[in-house]
């Protein structure tokens, strides 16, 4: 045991479980990749204001959960809570909408929270997130919207639900903004909710605790005041998923916890995460970039969480199908054979074929343990007589059948036994 533990409320990935998140980013970024999603990775940490500007000084991420640092030169920084702004500043740093639009960019890593730890909520968190730059149409909102499904169909989820609502934009949300003024005003709030009442009132039919709810129901509904040209907008949205045969939950009181929405906005929640519920979710921004002192550019994307998703398949039952991590194993019995199947060993592993070997100078007996719980499929044992007859013995590990192969063709025989 080491002196030294993880920080409250973060975890590390280790064997065996680390490769389902692995395979849970793969799965997620696949769908992106085949519909011209270019990667892109930014620093851990940026400037404090392009958080308080881009996701908005009056949210609880800016205001209680950022973790912010001094350099030496004085700059304030903090490490990213999310990964738009960031992946938006970096594209307006390359000067890539300068080119074709939209730009399309997907990106993966981890995003640091101060918060309460709890079942699925984490001090450390990994994502994966994709947005759209530069192009305001609703095929480009559903598109993103129907690669996320699509990742989670992949994965084998079945019981991810798929809330949708839109914010309205600047033409009609001020107005539907005063109406909720009004309304929140007269309700029995306590101070630091009052004062977000007047910041950004959207924020408040966003709160989880019960004497809030219970007062917000009859709260106007910002679908009652779109105007029309974004009660068109969403309809198409909500026309090419449902063409797309994704299903989704129309949800009046959907607002995300960021300042930048505007219009479509969604979250894919999960049932059997508890208070935790929401797996992921986005929606479109096209203030934001303006928010950060760039050219107008309108934008949608999402951003799902790769240990949520973890928690999600255990919380079904659901066995990632995994790639075998070691397919043959060797085990050499004596110095000169193990030289020799060394050598062996490195052809395969170049031939792309999964292999380990016995280190340590076991016995045959443990070698042959070892080579069980690896669960490769083969084992390749030599010893002194193989040598001088040129084979090697490949050992069948469910079957218990062994035969002889001769030791210049045991590549290919192997491979071919693989498939």
């Amino acid at each position: 045991m080491s002196t030294f533990s993880a920080p409250k409320g973060t975890y590390d990935l280790t064997p065996p479980d680390s490769a389902d998140f692995l395979a849970v980013r793969e799965a997620i970024s696949a769908p992106l990749r085949r519909a011209g999603y270019g990667y892109v990775e930014t620093p851990g940490f940026e400037q404090v204001e392009l958080f308080a500007r881009g996701v908005g000084a009056s949210t609880d991420i800016v205001t209680k959960e950022m973790y912010t640092l001094t350099t030496k030169g004085g700059d304030e920084l903090a490490l990213r809570p999310e990964g738009t702004a960031s992946v938006l500043r970096a594209a307006l740093q390359a000067s890539l909408h300068r080119g074709a639009l939209p730009v399309k960019l997907w990106y993966s890593g981890s995003y640091y929270r101060y918060e309460r730890p709890q079942a699925g909520r984490y001090r450390h968190f990994s994502q994966v997130g994709a947005e759209a730059l530069g192009a305001e149409d609703p095929a480009l909102d559903a598109e993103l919207i129907i690669l996320a499904a699509d990742a989670y169909r992949a994965l084998g989820l079945r019981e991810v639900r798929l809330l949708l609502n839109s914010l309205g934009d600047a033409q009609c949300r001020p107005g539907y903004r005063a109406v909720l003024q009004d309304f929140l005003r007269g309700l029995d709030l306590d101070e630091e909710t009052l004062r977000r009442v007047e910041i950004n009132p959207l924020r408040v039919l966003d709160d989880k605790r019960e004497t809030v709810r219970r007062q917000l129901t009859g709260a106007p509904l910002m679908r009652d005041h779109l105007c029309e040209a974004c009660t068109a907008y969403h309809e198409q949205v909500r026309e090419l998923l449902t063409a797309a045969g994704v299903a989704f939950e129309d949800d009046p009181r959907l607002v995300r916890g960021l300042d930048y929405y505007t219009r479509t906005t969604f979250e894919f929640v999960h049932d059997g995460l508890g208070a935790q519920s929401a797996v992921g979710g986005g929606g479109r921004y096209d203030g934001l970039s303006e928010m950060i002192g760039g050219p107008a550019l309108p934008s949608v994307g999402w951003a799902l969480g790769v240990d949520r998703t973890v928690l999600a398949l255990k919380a079904e039952g659901v066995t990632l199908d995994l790639p075998a991590r070691t397919e043959v194993f060797a085990v050499p019995v004596g110095e000169e054979a193990r030289r020799r199947l060394f050598g062996v060993l490195t052809q395969l592993r170049r031939a792309g074929v999964a292999a380990d070997f016995a280190y340590g100078g076991k016995g045959l007996k443990n070698a042959m343990k070892s080579a069980s719980r690896s669960g490769a499929r083969y084992a390749l044992v030599l010893g002194e007589r193989d040598l001088a007859e040129g084979v090697v013995q490949l050992k069948d590990l469910d079957s218990g059948a062994q035969s002889p192969v001769p030791l210049d063709v045991v590549v290919d025989e192997v491979r071919a036994k693989l498939g």
